[in-house]
């Protein structure tokens, strides 16, 4: 298990990272907006499976780096560390999908299908969790692959409940979302900024490999 320390520092940077209006949180608004909050859940429950698979991929990939080479394993950790400045960077230069309310009327099995795709075959969500998880394992603690499993399964039960309760509340607020794009722009600005510190803070206060 990873330190309690370690555990509560994830907890606090996936919030945040979880805040940030990406393109899974568009797609389930999207699809709440334009088919109601039943079609939304079953998105939200895709895109968890999906998290969970590239969660999976990702814990067997660090583990088997970790197996060849420790200073492997602190180069994908610094490389990560780079990569979440990057992503902060780019959140605050590009502006968030548009939201658009349609009657398009998806089915529940496909919007649950199409959650799956978006998160599973979207390498960009690959990369987020291979340069997270580095940042909040000890490996002297033993057990990484555990860890990451730990950290993985911490992920997706905090995107089920962040996800669902967009879903929820663009469900019951339709027009206030729709109607104002600008909501989404700030929350996306505020999250971009926080993970470049976030970034910052690790490259910091982490000891060097």
């Amino acid at each position: 298990m990873p330190a309690l320390s370690d555990l509560l520092a994830f907890v606090g940077a996936t919030v945040v990272l979880l805040l940030i209006p990406g393109p899974a949180v568009i797609y389930m608004l999207n699809r709440t907006l334009s088919d109601g909050r039943r079609v939304g859940l079953a998105a939200v429950a895709g895109l968890e499976v999906g998290d969970t698979i590239q969660a999976t991929l990702a814990a067997v990939g660090l583990s088997a780096v970790l197996a060849t080479s420790a200073r492997a394993f602190d180069t994908v950790k610094w490389l990560g560390v780079a990569y979440l400045v990057w992503t902060g960077v780019r959140t605050l230069l590009t502006r968030p999908g548009s939201l658009v309310a349609d009657d398009s009327h998806v089915p529940v099995a496909a919007a649950f299908r199409q959650g799956i795709l978006v998160n599973a075959l979207n390498p960009k969500t690959g990369l987020f969790f291979l340069s997270i998880f580095p940042q909040f394992v000890d490996r002297d603690a033993g057990h990484v692959s555990l860890q990451l499993m730990v950290l993985g399964c911490i992920f997706a039960v905090m995107a089920l409940l962040s996800d669902g309760t967009w879903a929820v509340v663009a469900g019951t607020a339709r027009e206030w979302l729709s109607g104002n794009p600008k909501r989404l722009v700030t929350m996306r600005a505020i999250g971009g900024i926080v993970m470049v510190l976030l970034g910052l803070a690790i490259l910091v206060t982490a000891p060097r490999p």
